[in-house]
């Protein structure tokens, strides 16, 4: 079985089993269908924040669970042939690299979300201000017994 045949059998599996608010690589039109994904994204400084240190509390667990160093000692001549101990030696290289290059990544995405973060509580501020400066040079008082 061809690849292109394969996926689309498990593309068609999938589609079989969603629900009308599940939608496969893309988004529905209709924005009023109940679960659609499309006008119910909400964002606040909280949930970015609350999602920047989601994102640093991952990068310090991953931290915990880097590589042993020592790893690859057991594959080392004497102990094992050159050839073995040079792509061990390779591959724990290559490793380390891409575990620094993930909690790098993960460590930076944190510092960009706490920014937006940031600069959203002060657009936010700034339009809260706006809105109350209207009101205290365009409203009126009118009281209570008067209405």
């Amino acid at each position: 079985m061809s690849f292109d045949a394969e996926w689309a059998q498990h593309k068609a599996a999938v589609l079989a089993q969603q629900s009308p608010a599940m939608r496969l690589n893309h988004v529905p039109a209709d924005a009023s269908t109940t679960g659609s994904p499309a006008g119910s994204l909400v964002a606040g400084a909280q949930s970015i924040n609350g999602n920047a240190n989601l994102l640093i509390e991952i990068a310090a667990l991953l931290h915990e669970g880097r590589p042993d160093g020592d790893a690859s000692t057991m594959a080392r001549a004497p102990r094992a042939h050159a050839d073995v101990s040079a792509q061990a030696l390779r591959f724990a290289r290559f490793a380390d690299d891409q575990f620094k290059d993930t909690i790098n990544l993960f460590a930076a995405l944190a510092t960009k979300l706490k920014t937006t973060g940031t600069g959203f509580a002060q657009v936010d501020d700034s339009t809260a201000r706006n809105f109350l400066d209207n009101i205290l040079d365009g409203g009126q008082y009118v009281k209570p017994e008067s209405k």
